[in-house]
């Protein structure tokens, strides 16, 4: 598997698939069934393909696996591919959610072809991020899923899509050219761009440039996240993308943030992120509380688990800067099952909405009298969201309160509150949705889930039960690699207390 180039082919495949649809001609019926269909068969080899890096990726090797590079920009950057545990899980999430995003997006009918474009350009961008061993190339992938994203929203969005797509592309890119920068000044510093060799720098980097550069991360994975109090584009961006695009915004995007902090934060600015850990625990803790606060006054569906998306990550960015095992582990496995639940929960919003046409909690009322499998799918990951046992959600928040309670008993006492605030939300909208008599006389004949909607759903919900039962697949994987970078870590704190002690002395 080594011998040849997986990540490229799987990063870059779905370009092949815009270009067959580019070729196709003609915007009758029989077109666009084809445009669909291409877009649905290039999303699935794509997915197929990356099941054979997990395959062969070998969990006990904490380095970087299927390295592929080539010479880039005359020397001043390289095209440098590969993955280890932290990032090989979301290169197969988002090649596992690109297929059902086309599935969910069957319906659409507004410029059909442009649309499975920016998807298919979108997929191979997000891949790209999570692939990437050289800064340049990682930033280049990094920013260029803003312009695919920005037209989903812009152009397929509800009434206030234009607001919501700059609100988007503004917030995002402000952040990330303060990562540019930093991206500069590491290259003067170590004279590469190289992701791999800036890891294995001993001595990193001087501890006060640490913490300028930690800074200029910070503002980019922050807004990208995002955290409190540079997460209100989300709400807006949710409420007006589409389905398949509010999907991949919580699901993958939202994600970068994170992997942004495992990857550069904690590795290569350790003295920085000791220093600033209380800061992210502060501003954790305010997002999980606040913005649960929030979901619960919202009459609007999409809203409601955009603000819920904000508190999770705040459960996220406080185990990941706990420093521990338990911590990270939870913090990544919390992403990997956000991604799936918070995805399901748009696609049953998607739903109610492809046949009502509204988002409002007060338009429903007594479905289950009416759709029946449909309460029963969205009870389930209404539950995973809650963070019920026995679903992939239970996992997630219960080691990154393990680790937060090995850091601080107080951010763990306080992030605690949010779980009883997540029950509060979710199983208020699912009351207000499902439950109580079908009075609405626009309900009358509203119909159950189709085959198409099922097949979207299904495997979301066979995923959230089994990894909520048997967590050990996803753990595994990234287990040696998260071990390897707590080591980094404690080097640094050890380092420390070590200069506090000839200080004192």
């Amino acid at each position: 598997m080594n011998a040849w180039p997986i990540l490229s082919l799987v990063t870059f495949l779905p370009l092949a698939g815009v270009l067959i649809i580019l070729v196709q001609r003609g915007e009758d019926a029989i077109a666009l069934r084809n445009i669909r269909w291409t877009a649905l068969w290039t999303t699935t080899v794509t997915f197929v393909l990356s099941l054979l890096i997990w395959l062969n990726f070998n969990p006990a090797d904490a380095g970087f696996q299927f390295l592929e590079r080539r010479e880039w920009l005359g020397g001043l950057a390289s095209y440098q591919m590969g993955v280890d545990g932290i990032s090989m899980l979301f290169v197969i999430l988002t090649t596992f959610l690109m297929p059902i995003c086309i599935l969910a997006s069957w319906h659409v009918t507004k410029r059909v072809r442009e649309y499975m474009i920016a998807f298919l350009v979108l997929e191979t961008l997000m891949i790209g991020v999570f692939c990437a061993l050289d800064l340049v190339l990682f930033y280049v992938f990094f920013e260029a899923g803003l312009i695919p994203m920005f037209l989903i929203i812009g152009v397929w969005g509800g009434q206030r899509r234009v607001y919501a797509s700059f609100k988007f592309f503004l917030y995002t890119l402000l952040g990330s050219v303060l990562m540019l920068l930093a991206i500069i000044a590491m290259y003067w510093q170590s004279g590469t761009s190289d992701i791999v060799q800036l890891l294995a720098r001993n001595p990193g980097f001087p501890a006060g440039m640490q913490f300028w550069l930690w800074l200029a991360f910070f503002a980019s994975f922050a807004v990208k996240m995002p955290m409190w109090p540079v997460h209100t584009w989300l709400p807006d961006a949710h409420v007006e993308a589409p389905t398949a695009g509010s999907v991949i915004l919580a699901a993958i995007l939202l994600k970068m943030g994170g992997y942004g902090f495992l990857r550069f934060s904690l590795p290569m600015f350790p003295d920085a992120s000791l220093y600033f850990a209380p800061f992210v625990f502060t501003l954790s803790i305010v997002a999980i509380i606040y913005t649960s606060l929030v979901a619960l006054m919202q009459e609007d569906m999409k809203k409601l688990i955009a603000y819920s998306s904000v508190a999770h990550m705040g459960f996220v960015t406080m185990g990941i800067f706990t420093m521990n095992r338990q911590g990270i582990d939870g913090a990544l496995f919390q992403m990997i099952s956000h991604g799936l639940v918070s995805g399901a929960l748009f696609l049953c919003v998607g739903v109610v909405y492809d046949r009502m046409h509204t988002r409002e909690i007060a338009a429903y009322g007594g479905l289950v009298h009416r759709m029946p499998l449909y309460a029963l799918i969205f009870m389930l990951f209404t539950m995973a969201n809650v963070g019920l046992p026995g679903t992939s959600g239970f996992v997630g928040e219960f080691l990154t309160l393990i680790g937060a309670f090995g850091a601080n008993t107080w951010v763990a006492f306080l992030a605690t509150t949010g779980v009883i605030l997540s029950a509060a939300y979710a199983l208020w909208l699912y009351r207000r949705v499902v439950f109580g008599k079908l009075e609405k006389p626009a309900l009358a004949h509203i119909a159950d889930m189709s085959p198409r909607e099922l097949a979207t759903l299904a495997p979301l919900a066979v995923l959230a039960i089994l990894f909520g039962v048997y967590p050990a697949p996803i753990l595994d994987v990234f287990g040696a690699s998260v071990e390897n970078l707590i080591k980094t870590v404690q080097t640094a704190a050890a380092a420390q207390d070590g200069l506090a002690t000839l200080a004192l002395r």
